[in-house]
């Protein structure tokens, strides 16, 4: 897919990178979504996140989501990121940049590729508490468990 880009990296993410990677010049908007680690979740506190990932099926999945967006809505270029390591509050994990003549399909692209990102794309986070850790696995936003709804 032509000026597209799909990656799994171990390195900080740069917003300002992908974003001039998917402008074109026909381009009227770039949405982009930014995941961030937050210092909370499920009612606890953070103290980092690990992330892993099955690299190869990962970034084959993410070019399959860009397939998606591609033939449901008038886009150019779609950019997705994904880091894995440790990562700390206030880092990004995970970025989504869209390019399109018109913001609507750019922004609702953008929201179905976070969306399906997090359905099917082989990546594991590991929640570090300061009061313990554990392997999540889904999206616990999805079920409310994200503010403690369980």
């Amino acid at each position: 897919m032509s000026g597209d880009l799909y990656r799994i990296q171990e390195g900080p993410i740069s917003a300002d990178a992908l974003h001039d990677a998917v402008l074109g010049d026909s381009d009227g908007a770039v949405a982009t979504f930014a995941g961030v680690v937050r210092d909370h979740s499920m009612g606890r506190r953070t103290s980092y996140l690990v992330y892993d990932a099955y690299k190869d099926m990962a970034e084959k999945k993410m070019e399959e989501i860009g397939r998606e967006v591609k033939a449901k809505w008038e886009v150019d270029r779609v950019g997705m990121l994904h880091r894995v390591g440790r990562l700390e509050i206030g880092e990004t994990s995970v970025l989504i940049a869209i390019s399109a003549p018109h913001r609507k399909a750019a922004l609702e692209a953008c929201h179905y590729a976070i969306d399906r990102l997090k359905e099917t794309v082989p990546i594991w986070k590991k929640e570090v508490w300061t009061d313990g850790e554990e392997w999540i696995e889904g999206d616990p936003s999805a079920t409310g468990q994200a503010a403690g709804k369980t």
